[in-house]
């Protein structure tokens, strides 16, 4: 083994965030390592995280296992116990020069004290200013123009592996999106980790709808440009119409709604109310008919009572959601929720359970709804892409990957559309 080893868990941020370790690592000249980038979200994203550890280390016995990511940063005591790790590094370090350029020196130049890297996230007031142009597919390229949280919900531990939020600069932004634009990319995803507090820390305070406009008027040949993961009661007036009247912007979201009971959200210190989720989807479809929406949704949040439940259950169908992330609630250690008395893992599993059944019909209800349309389909391999609401397509006959085609949809196989 030479060139070191990425694992990668969790967000599509973390995804992003690898590829730029990857550049730095060589960059560095690191050699004879496995690194992996840990995602802290549930405890079984942990867990997940020390078996590749270990699975890694088996694999590579000579090489150093180093950790990073949100899990290395929230608990490195954790990882710094296990003994197949070299060094842990926290969110801040790992997107630094300096930490690759150290580590590739060894251990008789960063000193053998100094196995866990991690700082203080909460001090950080900047993102980290490390670009990748044309992370994704041949097709499609992923920005980061946000990171870190402001918000404080009860079951979440993400502020804290990733710090409060931070925005890259607007000019910033639509300086890489016309890069790619003029590399053939066709199509530009926003991501982040609250991308809807983009901007608050800016001056002049602007808003995520202010960036989209902007992207979409300087960058006149970028064909696509499609927003990740969005907090529905953040959404700004520019951003609402924005996705009501700019065919670039495309018609797909994905909510952090995360419960459908009013109680259950207060206690999770969300937000909104069922009613805003329900108003927002409606208000959204009238402007803008081709949306589909996808949704994050946790099953079995401490004191989840079966009425309460069923109040989520009902949200799918009430807010037309089609494409469901469904987490069954695990406690984070630090957490308030972790304090507040927990449902029992076989109702949480069961839950789970419905809520997937539920997000199968309607994936499959948005699938028949489809046959016999025509879409604009995004080429990610000769015989699969995604139309402007990010269902798969699979083709027949070969298609040029990266290229934008016409087709009319025939049938439907599974999860994916058939053309």
């Amino acid at each position: 083994m030479s060139a070191p080893v990425f694992t990668n868990f969790g967000c599509r941020l973390n995804a992003y965030e690898t590829e730029a370790m990857k550049e730095l690592a060589e960059q560095a000249g690191l050699k004879n390592a496995v690194v992996i980038n840990t995602c802290a979200v549930t405890a079984e994203a942990v867990r997940k995280s020390q078996q590749a550890i270990r699975r890694l280390k088996r694999d590579n016995p000579e090489a150093e296992v180093i950790v990073t990511g949100c899990a290395a940063q929230t608990e490195p005591e954790t990882f710094a116990s296990m003994d197949e790790v070299g060094r842990v590094v926290g969110n801040l370090e790992k997107m630094q020069a300096d930490t690759w350029n150290s580590i590739a020196q060894g251990p008789d130049f960063i000193g053998e004290t100094e196995r866990v890297i991690v700082d203080d996230i909460m001090a950080a007031t900047e993102t980290a200013g490390h670009l990748i142009d044309g992370f994704g597919t041949r097709s499609r390229a992923y920005v980061q123009v946000q990171n870190g949280c402001d918000h404080r919900c009860t079951f979440c531990i993400i502020p804290f592996g990733r710090g409060n939020s931070r925005s890259v600069p607007a000019g910033v932004v639509v300086e890489q999106i016309q890069r790619l634009a003029d590399k053939g990319y066709n199509e530009v995803v926003l991501t982040g980790v609250d991308l809807t507090s983009w901007g608050a820390d800016l001056p002049s305070e602007p808003k995520l709808g202010d960036l989209v406009r902007r992207i979409l008027k300087l960058c006149p040949d970028l064909n696509r440009l499609r927003i990740s993961s969005i907090d529905s009661i953040e959404a700004d007036p520019a951003l609402i119409e924005a996705i009501a009247t700019e065919p670039r912007l495309m018609p797909h979201l994905h909510l952090s709604l995360q419960a459908g009971d009013n109680m259950i959200l207060k206690r999770m210190k969300r937000r909104h109310n069922r009613d805003d989720a329900i108003r927002f989807c409606e208000d959204m479809r009238t402007a803008r008919p081709d949306i589909v929406y996808g949704a994050d949704i946790i099953a079995g949040f401490p004191t989840e009572t079966d009425a309460m439940f069923e109040n989520s259950l009902k949200l799918v169908e009430e807010c037309g959601l089609t494409w469901l992330h469904v987490f069954p609630y695990s406690p984070r250690q630090g957490t308030p929720a972790a304090r507040m008395p927990q449902v029992e893992k076989s109702v949480i599993k069961q839950r789970a359970a419905q809520l997937r059944a539920a997000g199968e019909v309607a994936v499959g209800a948005h699938l028949r709804g489809q046959v016999g349309r025509t879409h604009r389909v995004l080429m990610e391999a000769a015989d699969m892409g995604r139309t402007e609401g990010f269902t798969e397509v699979r083709f027949a006959t070969p298609q040029p990957v990266g290229e934008i085609v016409t087709a009319t949809i025939t049938g439907q196989s599974g999860k994916e559309l058939t053309a």
